[in-house]
């Protein structure tokens, strides 16, 4: 696992012309039933790859914080919305709140998660595969094949099913 994360960057940016043509496409006609595929390739990968072996997407980026997560991580850790913005939080150029550095400071060194029970919506969600309406996200999916490994896997079983 550990040498496919290295490669990952690379593959994803060798794959991404091809990726994107492809979600071009996709987007364009959307098949029937692709979220339902999208579903069953998720759960078919998620059966094979432990993320806790991985957390490439908590070393190397962070999510978005509303603030509805705001409010439940802050009471988890008994501290108050604004000091546990100042202390965790910055506001990014799309005026998101984001974590101030990664890796994520609620990843421990055996890559489990402080927070794991009240984590970010969008941690919850990573890597979106199973999104409904996937056709919209299709920018997201890009981004994260270079990140994600299920992600890359799923894209690349995505291709070979809805050619």
């Amino acid at each position: 696992m550990d040498e496919f994360i290295k490669r990952l960057p690379q593959l994803a940016k060798d794959k991404h012309k091809e990726n994107r043509k492809y979600f071009a496409r996709l987007k364009k006609k959307p098949p029937k039933h692709l979220d339902y595929i999208m579903q069953e390739l998720h759960d078919a990968e998620f059966e094979r790859t432990d993320c806790l072996k991985c957390a490439n997407c908590c070393k190397t980026t962070g999510p978005l914080f509303t603030n509805a997560d705001i409010a439940r991580i802050s009471k988890y850790l008994k501290l108050k919305p604004q000091q546990f913005m100042e202390r965790y939080l910055r506001i990014d150029e799309d005026n998101d709140y984001v974590l101030q550095s990664v890796p994520c400071p609620f990843l421990g060194h055996d890559n489990y998660c402080s927070v794991y029970e009240v984590r970010p919506k969008a941690c919850r969600e990573y890597p979106h595969t199973d999104r409904k309406k996937f056709h919209q996200i299709t920018n997201l999916t890009l981004k994260n094949t270079a990140i994600c490994p299920a992600a890359y896997n799923i894209v690349e079983e995505m291709k070979k099913r809805i050619p």
